[in-house]
């Protein structure tokens, strides 16, 4: 497989691979074994406070001597312990998320790092090359977690961005496969962010529970919701089902809120309570049906991608 040079020169890496910084999934164990695979993995430090965070970075530098970064919502209410952080481990790459990207890419350019922001339009791509990022994440609907309100699929969202600006471009949202990476890096991507099926590996820290969920999602399991709050595609589960209830009540933004309440995500995920508890995922989840190593993983999608450029070469 060949890297897009200015992918690999960017990161350092191997493969134009990027595990996503998923809340509850992505802790330093999943973050240094696909880095020591030849991808980029990240630290979610969205569910983490700073103590922990500094924890994570410290033991991923002990497990990998390849390239790692770290995800930051950027409405982390700790932001600036969290940048001082970053700043003091002389980590080498960040990915901030969920927020303006004016607000600290200047300092993190200062002091040399890698940045790059995750968009779900061309209107937010633009901000992002305007506050000076060396990359963008185009992430379309499909993908788990918090997301954008356009609901623009990665296949759209992807060949626009791309129209639009010259920086690398990383394709995120509905990455299972080294098919869909084959399809994305055709309309444009210099590489892809995979969440969900990095969360079906037995290095994620997510709940084994909430893993076996995943395997055994089907088409249709996920629902792209709370748009009134934060947009988040879920599984539906019991907890998305009073959600509904409280939808079709015609319940406002602050019963949503008040029902949502503190800590979902934390219970669900990470905690294992499939019946109650938020379940983040996206809805590639319905193409994955095996929990495996995160390097395995990696193997996979280079092979697959590998398999498919033969076959359209002999066209």
């Amino acid at each position: 497989m060949s890297t897009r040079a200015h992918i690999g020169n960017l990161f350092g890496v191997r493969y134009p691979i990027v595990q996503a910084g998923m809340v509850w999934a992505s802790g330093w164990r999943l973050a240094a074994a696909v880095s020591n695979a030849g991808g980029l993995g990240l630290i979610g430090a969205g569910s983490m406070h700073p103590e922990v965070f500094l924890t994570h970075v410290q033991k991923c530098k002990l497990a990998t001597n390849n390239p790692f970064g770290v995800n930051v919502p950027l409405l982390y209410p700790e932001m600036d312990r969290i940048i001082k952080i970053i700043l003091e481990e002389k980590i080498p790459i960040v990915f901030t998320s969920a927020g303006n990207p004016a607000l600290w890419t200047p300092t993190l350019k200062a002091a040399g790092i890698v940045v790059v922001h995750v968009v779900s339009s061309v209107k937010f791509a633009l901000k992002a090359q305007a506050a000076g990022v060396d990359a963008i994440v185009a992430e379309g609907f499909e993908a788990g977690g918090h997301n954008g309100r356009e609901e623009t699929t990665t296949l759209t969202l992807v060949p626009v961005v791309r129209q639009a600006t010259t920086l690398p471009l990383i394709a995120a949202g509905g990455i299972a496969s080294g098919a869909a990476m084959l399809a994305v890096m055709a309309l444009g991507a210099d590489g892809v962010q995979v969440g969900s099926r990095f969360v079906a590996s037995e290095e994620a820290s997510c709940h084994a529970n909430f893993k076996q969920a995943v395997i055994q999602a089907q088409e249709g399991s996920t629902v792209l919701t709370l748009k009134e709050l934060t947009p988040v595609r879920l599984l539906k589960n019991p907890f998305y089902t009073e959600l509904k209830a409280l939808y079709d009540q015609g319940a406002t933004a602050e019963q949503l809120n008040a029902h949502l309440g503190r800590g979902r995500a934390k219970k669900g995920m990470f905690e294992g309570d499939l019946e109650t508890g938020e379940l983040e995922i996206g809805q590639a989840a319905a193409t994955i049906d095996r929990i495996l190593p995160a390097a395995a993983i990696v193997q996979e999608f280079v092979g697959d991608y590998n398999a498919l450029m033969a076959s359209f070469d002999a066209l």
